[in-house]
């Protein structure tokens, strides 16, 4: 970061900043629990010449906030897969059901950017596609910070909401949809061979927000890699030429991403485990009707607290997920 030349490239000065601070914010978390655990071991001492139930009672409570704190600390240094630390790509896809599922995709997104917010990273819309009546019909985020796609990986899969639909006259239960995927925005450095020829390029006017400009330009961009007909799109720069960069880059990472479930996939076979495609294979379930409760059903954790899930208290089921990666 002091070469005279580091900000001649501004985006890689960023991953550079961004891994800097990461690294910082390791260091001084592992100086703070190293105090704690220090001040706890006096304060131990001080409980077993004195006998104070107080003060015991005291050290009981920053025990086990410093137990907390350890476990959380490990699971960041457990977080050392080669793109753990890199920013995410999250998409949603609402399935069928219309602005039943849309509305689930909008409760989604909120979720994710409340997530994202309270970690202090930043999300950005790349690209949003609103639905019909309510909620959305697709968006991508970029999620930028450092081990952003370390964590959301553990998000990706179909989530399943039942609940009392607010679109049906008749009061009844509907069950909706949402696929979630993930994958690491990969750094220029990442070699992802991508031919010319390969590719389909189509330019569209933007939808949303934006004013005159968004209203009277083709600026969006969406691109089709016919060998895989992968698609992606991008409107989120006001000029063509960014977002056929942003859409080129978000491409190069859906290849990678599905070259490493291919191998993942070989490796399954190998070990003779089965794994279902499909929206019967939800990840999780959020159950507002008749009762209340969010549940993973890949680790078995349960939270009966449905609106704090949905304000962004996302860390009990993505930490319990990665350990059960580990494990």
């Amino acid at each position: 970061m002091l070469q005279p030349d580091f900000w001649n490239d501004q985006e890689k000065a960023q991953l550079v900043i961004s891994e800097s601070n990461g690294l910082k914010d390791q260091v001084n978390e592992f100086t703070e629990l190293s105090d704690s655990y220090e001040n706890l071991e006096l304060t131990y001492e001080l409980v077993k010449e004195e006998n104070d139930e107080e003060l015991r009672a005291e050290l009981e409570e920053e025990l086990q906030q410093l137990t907390e704190r350890l476990s959380q600390f490990e699971l960041q240094l457990l977080l050392s897969e080669e793109y753990d630390k890199n920013n995410a790509i999250l998409e949603l896809h609402p399935g069928a059901g219309g602005t039943e599922s849309q509305d689930w995709g909008s409760m989604l997104l909120r979720m994710y950017t409340r997530w994202a917010e309270k970690k202090g990273f930043k999300v950005e819309t790349l690209d949003y596609l609103p639905g019909d009546e309510a909620g959305i019909k697709s968006v991508t985020l970029a999620i930028k910070g450092h081990n952003a796609y370390g964590y959301l990986k553990a998000e990706k899969g179909v989530h399943r909401l039942v609940r009392i639909s607010p679109f049906d006259s008749s009061g009844r239960r509907h069950t909706s949809f949402v696929s979630c995927e993930v994958i690491p925005e990969l750094n220029d450095d990442i070699q992802i061979e991508v031919r010319t020829e390969d590719l389909k390029i189509d330019t569209y006017r933007a939808t949303g927000a934006g004013g005159q400009h968004i209203n009277t330009t083709d600026s969006a961009i969406r691109i089709t890699h016919l060998p895989t007909n992968v698609v992606v799109t991008c409107q989120a720069e006001r000029s063509q030429i960014k977002n056929r960069e942003a859409a080129l880059k978000m491409l190069k990472a859906k290849l990678y991403q599905l070259e490493i479930e291919r191998k993942e996939q070989e490796l399954l076979e190998i070990r003779g485990e089965q794994k279902e495609i499909g929206w019967g294979s939800q990840i999780r379930s959020y159950v507002f009707h008749p009762y209340s409760m969010v549940k993973d059903h890949r680790t078995s954790t349960e939270s009966g607290n449905v609106q704090a899930v949905m304000d962004g208290d996302l860390d009990q089921f993505i930490n319990a997920y990665l350990r059960s990666r580990i494990s």
